[in-house]
């Protein structure tokens, strides 16, 4: 929403919003069906500070200083393991201060062939919206930040990562910049189990991810409470697995 991110619009703002969308720049966001996830307009141009908290408590994207999950994910191209640490730092983007989330992927070898660094912010009301991420991919000697993205320049915009009280058929725009990131998720299921050699997991939230960049690609993931991901599959468009092996709350 254009005022507030966390506040409930009525009818006729989101009327308002939706026509001020139509009438700026051709390249801005669809936004996400209002009635989708509690009224929230997705992505969200205009966040306002004041409806964000300090730290991210939501139950299925637990961000806590200190967590780390590790993650091997297997695939036809090789194997490679993520290690995800919440960072006791924070960052400003577009106004909400947010907090930092450091992701480093490894191939067989060690080698380091991702690092990214995100940014995740939770309004008053528990939703967790993702503002951007500064990202660094690595080939042999070459060093890419093409999927680089901040809410609040050039176009970008926060979206939505995790609804505070999920439900099966929501949608939202988990990011914006045209061209760059357009990632969508979807609820699928709020009660459904999660197994994996790590442990067997209930109440799991699962979500299917897909992009307009990769129209063949969709993913879902596994969100277990008070863990967060243990789990995402390649459904369509793939052949790949990232699994939880390790996990330590912050």
């Amino acid at each position: 929403m254009t005022s507030s991110t966390a506040r409930t619009l009525t009818a006729s703002s989101v009327a308002a919003v939706l026509l001020l969308g139509l009438a700026g720049c051709g390249s801005a966001p669809s936004e996400t069906n209002p009635t989708g996830v509690d009224e929230l307009v997705i992505p969200t141009p205009d966040p306002d500070p004041q409806d964000f908290v300090e730290g991210i408590d939501n139950p299925y994207l637990p961000l806590v200083p200190g967590s780390v999950w590790k993650y091997r994910t297997t695939s036809p191209e090789g194997d490679e393991t993520n290690v995800v640490t919440v960072t006791d730092r924070t960052k400003v983007v577009a106004g909400v201060t947010t907090t930092v989330v450091h992701d480093v992927a490894r191939d067989e070898s060690g080698k380091v062939v991702e690092n990214t660094f995100d940014w995740y912010a939770q309004d008053t009301a528990g939703n967790v919206w993702y503002f951007g991420e500064a990202t660094t991919a690595f080939d042999g000697d070459r060093a890419s930040t093409e999927g680089s993205w901040e809410a609040g320049v050039g176009g970008a915009q926060a979206g939505l990562m995790m609804p505070a009280q999920p439900r099966v058929g929501d949608g939202y725009a988990q990011e914006f910049k045209k061209g760059v990131a357009e990632d969508h998720g979807e609820i699928l299921a709020v009660d459904t189990t999660a197994s994996i050699a790590l442990g067997d997991y209930d109440k799991v939230v699962q979500t299917r991810d897909t992009t307009p960049l990769e129209p063949e690609l969709v993913e879902e993931k596994y969100y277990a409470p008070g863990v967060g991901v243990v789990l995402e599959e390649t459904v369509a468009g793939g052949e790949e697995r990232v699994e939880l092996v390790a996990f330590r709350a912050g």
